[in-house]
C-alpha cells in the first residue's frame, strides 16, 4: 500500500511538473526579433510649395513653308525664263550644241535655286521642229529635243518632278520664211512656266 501511494505521489508530482512546465513555455515565448536597423536612405525631396497657376502664351505654331512663289517671286521667275535663250538644235538632231548649253546655263543655276524651294511651281520645255518631215516625225523629234533640255536643267538642279516636257512639232513656228535661217530659229527647245490656279 505504501508502494502504491508513492507510485500516485509520484504520478502527481510529474503531472504538475509537466503543466507547470508548459505554462511557462507558453509564458516563455522567445520575444519577436528587433526590427533591423535603419539604413539611411535619401531623403525625399519636399514637394515643390504650390504656386498660383500662370498661363503662359503657347508658342506660335510653325507656319508650313509655302509649297508656290509669292507674287513678286514668280515676277523674278518670269524675268529668269524670259532672259533664258531657246536651245538651238541642228536639223534632224535632238543633242544640245555649245550654243545651246550656254543658253540652257545662263540663267539655269538662279532658276533652281529659286524653284526647288516650291514645289508646286511647274515648267513646261516646249520641243520645236521646223517644217520640214512628217507631223508625226516632227512630233518624236520635238519630245526628244525637250527630253534633251530638260536633262541637262535636272543635272544643273532643278527638280525633275517640277519639269514637263511637250512637243509641237512643226505647229508653232517662231518664223513663217521658208529658208535655213528661218528653220534654224524654228528647231529648239522653250521653258515656260506653267498655268497654275493660284
Amino acid at each position: 500500500m505504501k508502494y502504491s501511494r508513492t507510485v500516485a505521489l509520484v504520478a502527481l508530482t510529474a503531472a504538475m511538473m509537466i503543466g507547470i512546465s508548459c505554462k511557462k513555455k507558453v509564458a516563455m515565448a522567445p520575444p519577436p526579433p528587433p526590427p533591423p536597423p535603419e539604413t539611411s536612405s535619401p531623403a525625399k525631396p519636399a514637394p515643390p510649395p504650390e504656386r498660383a497657376m500662370v498661363s503662359t502664351p503657347a508658342p506660335p505654331a510653325s507656319t508650313p513653308a509655302p509649297r508656290y512663289p509669292s507674287a513678286a517671286t514668280r515676277a523674278r521667275i518670269d524675268e529668269l525664263l524670259a532672259r533664258i535663250e531657246d536651245a538651238y538644235f541642228d536639223y534632224d538632231k535632238a543633242t544640245l550644241r555649245p550654243d545651246a548649253v550656254k543658253a540652257l546655263q545662263a540663267d539655269a543655276t538662279e532658276l533652281r535655286d529659286i524653284v526647288k524651294d516650291y514645289p508646286d511651281y511647274k515648267m513646261t520645255i516646249e520641243g520645236h521642229c521646223d517644217e520640214r518631215g512628217s507631223a508625226e516625225y516632227n512630233m518624236a523629234l520635238g519630245e526628244k529635243r525637250a527630253e534633251t533640255a530638260k536633262d541637262f536643267l535636272t543635272q544643273v538642279g532643278v527638280p525633275s518632278a517640277q519639269l514637263s516636257v511637250i512637243s509641237y512639232g512643226k505647229e508653232r513656228p517662231v518664223c513663217q520664211d521658208h529658208d535655213e535661217t528661218c528653220w534654224q530659229k524654228n528647231r529648239r527647245s522653250h521653258i515656260v512656266a506653267m498655268a497654275q490656279n493660284h
